[in-house]
């Protein structure tokens, strides 16, 4: 297994079960082990009915038009149907391995009846993971980076790594591919989207260089997805340039107005339900000048959403708050009166498609709209938070990779095949689902593969 979150111990932990030795191949340090799996906070499930840790129902065709509605169509709809049917097994399969869910959510998340929330969140989650892999006697190498792939005939027959600094020959029957994307490669992401790479941030890990998809890739992979898209999310633009995890991300922009350097609104921040739009504002900040742009709220919405983990820039009035945050002052002001003047009658409520919007903007506000009128008042700086690329290889509905021929031995699950499902878009979850499932399926079929 070439790789050390979610998926990759998925993968390893079921092919354990069918009786083959494993190894797990991570190339950070054991303290950074996980990927972007340590920093996650759910997964996305359909069911039924209500569970311990799920309210109501989230029926399959609901969670499939959902997902045709962010991605625009762009999905293998074979593929996302096999993951969304297989999702309440997954999280089944995960709770007999140690993992633990919390009860559902309230509040401005929206996904109390979609999303299974870990108890401890994504470290907690990678933990158990790693214990239940020792525990049953898979071998864990870590500062263990791939350099190499050595294919012959469609199949794997051996590689070379970088362990602990030492080169080092690998051999297996099978391999899992489940090494991420290409997301911490500032090199890449700046041939993908030019000088704006320079000013985004990366959510997750820094070992997330894409490596392994590039071998692959050169090696007759077919590859899948646009490598512009990804999922990006706007976070507070004082996050590190790595590793900031969830606690930077942002969850105010409906409950306000977003601005760029000039002050001027862009795009519609109460267009749909939070877990459905939070992940288009890393794109749409990465596309104002000079990639930041600027949460505006006043004092009626603390306390209705997660708040970064630094604090909000405040002060008694909009000309004040816009001189913090280096924003023209007259052109703010003049933005928020042109705002809250369009603001219609209506009954606030941010936990459903509310009646609030605005009339006669430009740029109209669909629902949530409320005046900016009680001091004080509040601004986030906003910055493009990069969590994972959607450029990876192709594969079937057995997780095996395409374009080596039929009866390879290379598989692969998670963020280096999730461009299989989410081509564009995002729906919040999901990602850890469709790692979930095809780190699983990945699994089983390695077991497999090696047996023959």
């Amino acid at each position: 297994m070439v790789g050390g979150g979610n998926a990759a111990l998925c993968a390893a932990l079921v092919a354990r079960e069918s009786g083959v030795s494993v190894m797990v191949l991570e190339s950070a340090p054991a303290e950074y082990r996980g990927g972007n799996s340590r920093h996650t906070r759910n997964m996305r499930c359909m069911h039924e009915a209500s569970t311990e840790v799920l309210t109501d129902a989230y029926a399959e065709d609901e969670y499939f038009d959902d997902l045709l509605r962010v991605t625009e169509g762009e999905t293998t709809k074979q593929l996302a149907r096999l993951v969304i049917r297989d999702s309440l097994r997954a999280a089944a399969w995960m709770k007999s391995y140690g993992v633990r869910f919390q009860p559902s959510l309230g509040g401005t998340l929206h996904l109390g009846r979609t999303n299974a929330f870990f108890l401890g969140g994504g470290k907690a989650l990678m933990n158990a993971y790693y214990a239940a892999a020792q525990h049953r006697g898979i071998r864990v190498h870590y500062n263990a980076e791939v350099t190499e792939l050595h294919i012959r005939d469609g199949k794997f027959e051996s590689g070379r790594m970088q362990l602990n600094g030492q080169p080092t020959e690998f051999r297996a029957r099978a391999m899992v591919a489940a090494s991420g994307g290409f997301e911490s490669n500032l090199e890449w992401l700046e041939a993908v989207w030019g000088e704006a790479a320079r000013n985004f941030l990366i959510r997750g890990t820094p070992y997330n260089k894409g490596k392994l998809l590039k071998l692959l890739m050169d090696q007759g992979v077919e590859s899948v997805g646009d490598p512009r898209q990804c999922h990006a999310v706007a976070i507070d633009g004082r996050a590190p340039k790595f590793d900031g995890g969830i606690v930077t991300r942002l969850d105010c922009l409906p409950l306000g107005i977003v601005v760029n350097k000039e002050a001027e609104r862009f795009y519609d921040e109460g267009e749909d339900l939070w877990p459905k739009r939070y992940a288009i504002w890393g794109r749409l900040v990465a596309q104002q000048a000079d990639q930041i742009a600027y949460s505006i709220i006043d004092s009626k919405v603390i306390g209705r959403f997660i708040p970064s983990v630094f604090p909000p820039i405040a002060a008694p009035g909009i000309a004040e708050l816009a001189a913090k945050l280096g924003l023209p002052a007259q052109k703010l002001e003049a933005t928020v009166r042109e705002f809250n003047r369009a603001v219609q009658p209506g009954s606030f409520d941010h936990q459903v498609l509310d009646d609030c919007r605005t009339e006669g903007l430009i740029v109209s506000k669909s629902h949530w709209a409320q005046a900016i009128d009680k001091p004080p008042f509040y601004g986030y700086p906003l910055r493009p938070g990069i969590t994972f690329t959607y450029l990876g290889v192709k594969v079937n509905e057995r997780a095996e990779v395409q374009g080596l021929g039929s009866g390879t031995n290379i598989f692969a699950a998670g963020e280096i095949m999730a461009g299989n499902v989410i081509g564009k878009g995002y729906l919040a979850g999901l990602g850890m689902t469709i790692g979930s499932v095809f780190g699983r399926i990945a699994g089983k079929e390695a077991a497999r593969a090696a047996g023959r």
